[in-house]
C-alpha cells in the first residue's frame, strides 16, 4: 500500500501484546472511504507531535499485515515510522463533514454482519453498525492487573530499547498504562431482533473511568456510574449513536458473535439524510 492517508475514527484502550510491547489498535476511513485497521501501533511511545487525535487525518508507510490474515489489517512499515500529521475532520455544521464518512456506510443487521465476516467471500472484521435499540450499558469487575509474565516481558524489553534512546524521546521512562479493573458493555438489538451484549475497548472509554476515578477520590462505583452517565445516558439518549466494530483475531472465525464495539460517533440527533460522496 505504500504512503497512505487515513482519517483515524479509533483508538482502543492499550493492551500488552504476546510480542512484548504495549500495543492499540488504530482504525479509519481510507481515503475512498474504505475501512482500515492499522496494528500494532506502540502509541505511547510515538514522539509527542506524531501522536495522532481521533478525527484527524494521518500519513504514513503501509504494508500488509502478515500475521493478520483480516484483510483490512496492515501495519506500519517499520516500528520507526514516521508519521505525518495533516488536517482534523471536525464538528462543524452538526458534525456534517464526518457524517459523511459514516452514516450510509452503516450495517443495520447484526446477523447479517456475521455471516459477511465467515463468509470467506468477505471476510468483514471492520464495520460500523446502527442499532435499532440500546438497552443497557452495563460494568462488571475483571483481572485489575496485567499478566506478570507479559509485564515484566515489556519492562526488559523496554530496558533494552533505552540503551539506545535519546532520553528525551518518548520511549524513555516508559510505564505501561494500568489495566481497566472494569469490563464494560452495551446490551443492544438490531434488525434481526436478537439482544447481544457487546463488549466496548474504547481508549475514550478507559480514559473517562481513570479521570472520574481521581474525581470521585477513588471510588470505583461512582467513577463506573460517571461513565455509564455519559455512554448511556448521554450518548444513547440524547445523540444518535453509531458503533464502530471489529473482530478479534483470536475468535474471528471461532466465536459466534466474533465483534466487540471499538468506538463510538455519536452526532447530534438532527434527522438529516446523506448521500454517500464516495
Amino acid at each position: 500500500m505504500a504512503t497512505t492517508k487515513v482519517l483515524i475514527c479509533v483508538k482502543t484502550y492499550p493492551t500488552l501484546s504476546e510480542k512484548y510491547d504495549e500495543l492499540v489498535c488504530t482504525a479509519g476511513f481510507l481515503e475512498d472511504g474504505s475501512l482500515i485497521r492499522i496494528y500494532p501501533v506502540p502509541f505511547r511511545k510515538l514522539d509527542y507531535e506524531m501522536q495522532y487525535r481521533k478525527w484527524q487525518w494521518i500519513e504514513l508507510d503501509l504494508v500488509k499485515n502478515t500475521r493478520d490474515f483480516r484483510k483490512e489489517s496492515y501495519r506500519p512499515t517499520s516500528i520507526d515510522e514516521q508519521i505525518k500529521i495533516l488536517e482534523d475532520v471536525g464538528t462543524e455544521n452538526n458534525w456534517r463533514a464526518r457524517k459523511l464518512f459514516v452514516v450510509n456506510r452503516a450495517k443495520t443487521n447484526m446477523t447479517q454482519l456475521i455471516e459477511a465476516a465467515r463468509n470467506p467471500a468477505f471476510g468483514t472484521s471492520l464495520a460500523i453498525l446502527k442499532p435499532t435499540e440500546v438497552i443497557d450499558f452495563k460494568y462488571e469487575p475483571c483481572e485489575r492487573e496485567w499478566d506478570p509474565e507479559k509485564l515484566q516481558a515489556v519492562y526488559i524489553h523496554n530496558d533494552e530499547l533505552e540503551l539506545f534512546a535519546d532520553s528525551s524521546s518518548a520511549k524513555s521512562f516508559f510505564q505501561v498504562v494500568n489495566k481497566l479493573p472494569y469490563k464494560f458493555s452495551y446490551v443492544l438489538k438490531t434488525e434481526d431482533g436478537i439482544e447481544r451484549t457487546m463488549m466496548i475497548e474504547d481508549w475514550e472509554l478507559g480514559a473517562l473511568y481513570w479521570n472520574m476515578l481521581k474525581k470521585e477520590a477513588g471510588d470505583e462505583i461512582r467513577a463506573c456510574q460517571k461513565v455509564r452517565e455519559k455512554y448511556f445516558d448521554y450518548m444513547v439518549k440524547e445523540r444518535d449513536l453509531y458503533f464502530f466494530v471489529g473482530t478479534t483475531l483470536k475468535f474471528h472465525n471461532l466465536a459466534r458473535n466474533p465483534f466487540i464495539i471499538i468506538g463510538t460517533f455519536y452526532p447530534p440527533k438532527t434527522g438529516e439524510l446523506f448521500l454517500d460522496i464516495f
